[in-house]
This record gives structure tokens, C-alpha cells and sequence, in this order.
């Protein structure tokens, strides 16, 4: 039950070039600094990588991308990385945008055992190309696939040694799900507890869908876009 291991480092042993790993967080809000860095130093090479956005120039996922480590993104919003366009209209990159609600619902079906969904998000633009339609009570729907990963790396608030975790306010928007839908979960934190001191009531993921946690240190936790009056 002590799932508890020293560091990123020892958390990514098994990561191999050209697995997938979904990655947590909202912007740069929830995301995973100290497994992104600890993936930076192995140097793992051709990786799809699933994520919400894909970081910014010189930080998070930008980081991979820098280092030429990303084959494949699948995301929602990437406007704020400018190394990120310069890939993909180079062909270096290659990008599968989703409609941010139906990447979440990608997710939570891979996690729910779903292979697929139909919903009417994206249905005539360029998101319905080459994938089956269908007309449910008069609306034209678009059938999704679910997604999994090899690898999922989850940021969390606190968490205890049996894996279950907590995470703080907008850190919740992807991990969830992404806790669900992966072969490995690692769950980085910034407070380890011991069992007994989270509240039942209170674990947003619990620990069965973690296979490893440990603490980090020192996050950054940098804003995109600082607004002061």
C-alpha cells in the first residue's frame, strides 16, 4: 500500500521513447514541473504527449518541445507557445487539436473503459474530418475515441503514502481524469501526509488509481499572463 517513492527521477525508470503520457494541468496551473524536468534530463525522445495546452515558451511542456522530445501533441490550447508554431508549420511537430470539452470526455471515457462517443462538438469544421457521423433526435453528432496513455503525470496539492490525493481549485480541471486513463500513474504533491490525516470526504482521486507518489519542492507555479491594477 506504500506507494510512496523518493523521486521524479525513479518515478519515469520504466518511460520509453515513443510512449504516450498525459499530462495534467490547466495553462501552467496543476502542472506536473518536477516530472516535465525529470522527463527534460532522461531526455525520452518521440513521445505524444496529451495535455490541456502545451505549456509556454522556456517553461513546462515548452520545455519538451525545446528539446525536440515531442512527436505528437493532442490539445486543446496551444496559442501561447510560440516555439510550439514554428514546429508544426516546420513539420517537426505534428498536433491533433481538440475541442477542449471532448478532450476531457476523451479522457474520462479511456478512463471508463468507453471506446467512444458521439457528441455534437466540432461537427462541419475540420475536427469531423475523416470520422464517422451520426443524427441523434435531429442533431448531427461526431463519434470520438476514447484516450489512454502509457504514462499519466498528475499534480496534486497533498496526497498521503496510500496514493490518494487532493488538488487546489484549478489543478482540478484535468488531473481527475487523466488519474483514470493511463497504464502508470505518478502523482507528484506538494505535501505528503500520513494515511488518516485527508479527509475521505475531501480525496479527489483516490489512491487505487496511483501507482507512485512522492513530494516535490520548490514549485514555480509561474502565471501566463499576469494582470495587476
Amino acid at each position: 500500500m506504500d506507494k510512496r517513492i523518493a523521486s521524479a527521477e525513479e518515478a519515469i525508470a520504466n518511460l520509453r521513447d515513443g510512449m504516450t503520457v498525459l499530462m495534467g494541468g490547466f495553462g501552467l496551473c496543476g502542472i506536473p514541473e518536477k516530472l516535465i524536468a525529470a522527463v527534460r534530463a532522461k531526455g525520452t525522445k518521440d513521445l505524444t504527449v496529451v495535455s490541456n495546452n502545451a505549456g509556454v515558451d522556456g517553461f513546462g511542456i515548452g520545455l519538451l518541445l525545446q528539446n525536440r522530445q515531442v512527436k505528437k501533441m493532442i490539445s486543446t490550447y496551444v496559442g501561447e507557445n510560440k516555439l510550439f508554431e514554428q514546429l508544426v508549420l516546420s513539420g517537426e511537430l505534428q498536433v491533433e487539436l481538440n475541442p477542449q470539452g471532448t478532450l476531457a470526455e476523451r479522457l474520462r471515457a479511456g478512463g471508463a473503459g468507453i471506446p467512444a462517443f458521439y457528441t455534437p462538438t466540432g461537427y462541419g469544421t475540420m475536427v469531423a474530418d475523416g470520422k464517422e457521423t451520426r443524427e441523434f433526435s435531429g442533431r448531427p453528432c461526431v463519434l470520438e475515441q476514447a484516450l489512454r496513455g502509457d504514462f499519466a503525470f498528475i499534480k496534486a496539492w497533498k496526497g498521503d503514502r496510500w496514493g490518494n490525493v487532493v488538488y487546489r481549485k484549478t489543478a482540478r480541471n484535468f488531473n481527475p481524469m487523466m488519474a483514470t486513463a493511463a497504464d502508470y500513474v505518478i502523482a507528484e504533491v506538494e505535501q505528503l501526509v500520513e494515511p488518516g490525516q485527508l479527509d475521505p470526504d475531501q480525496v479527489h482521486t483516490p489512491g487505487i488509481f496511483i501507482n507512485a507518489i512522492f513530494q516535490g519542492a520548490a514549485y514555480e507555479k509561474r502565471i501566463e499572463k499576469r494582470t495587476t491594477r
